[in-house]
């Protein structure tokens, strides 16, 4: 995959090698400018509905001294096509968090039909069509998602998945833009609810708002089956 035009870098990449004894490499490419960070004016646009594109599958590589241009297989976002671009990863990571707390309707809103829309809309099977159905105070804050109970090599585990309350009404209610300003907002308090004691097992938080805590569930009473004598 290519973002921009051949042999052009719209951002900043950088990876890092971690040395041990011999220190820290950080490798930076970077494209021309001083370093500020545009906002183009159709940035904040993601609470609009999203729409498929024909981008025909190819990257588009110069020809060298005169010749054709070559176009091999991948995938290439021309600059023509960044606000939409930006809209689809916005939108896909809204879905994502919609599909964590549990629901069908509310994912399928962020989708494209190409991005599986249609099989979160409707009626699905029990197993899939969970919904939002329960919430947790967690280090003081209040949290809305979905449980399951299963067993894990035969110890009973309750698995709670969520969003932060007012993150979630955000995203249910189709409003992506305001949960982002909302999330950045609430990012200094994740910090206090990483370090509860009110949660009886091991918690998950990401900047996102999005929660994952597991916990041990006390064995039901067994009681032995009478075998009938034939």
């Amino acid at each position: 995959m290519h973002i921009g035009p051949w042999d052009q870098t719209p951002t900043v990449v950088t990876s890092t090698e971690l040395l041990g004894q011999g220190g820290i490499i950080v490798h930076v490419l970077h494209a021309p400018g001083d370093g500020s960070l545009p906002m183009p004016p159709d940035a904040l646009d993601a609470d609009r509905q999203l729409q498929d594109l024909n981008i025909y599958p190819d990257v588009r590589v110069p020809g060298a001294d005169g010749e054709d241009e070559q176009r091999v297989s991948g995938f290439q976002v021309m600059p023509d096509q960044y606000p939409w671009f930006r809209r689809a990863l916005a939108r896909a990571g809204a879905a994502g968090l919609m599909g964590f707390t549990g629901g069908g309707e509310p994912t399928a809103q962020y989708l494209t039909e190409r991005q599986g829309k249609r099989h979160f809309k409707g009626f699905t099977h029990a197993g899939t069509g969970i919904v939002q159905d329960i919430d947790h105070e967690i280090g003081g804050m209040s949290f809305v998602g979905t449980d399951h109970v299963f067993r894990l090599n035969g110890t009973r585990v309750d698995a709670f998945s969520g969003l932060e309350a007012s993150l979630f009404d955000h995203l249910r209610d189709g409003r992506m833009e305001e949960y982002r300003r909302s999330a950045y907002a609430l990012r200094s308090r994740w910090r206090a609810v990483r370090r509860q004691d009110d949660w009886d097992g091991p918690v998950s938080l990401r900047e996102d708002g999005s929660i994952m805590a597991m916990r041990l569930l006390p064995e039901p009473p067994r009681t032995r089956r009478r075998l009938r004598a034939l």
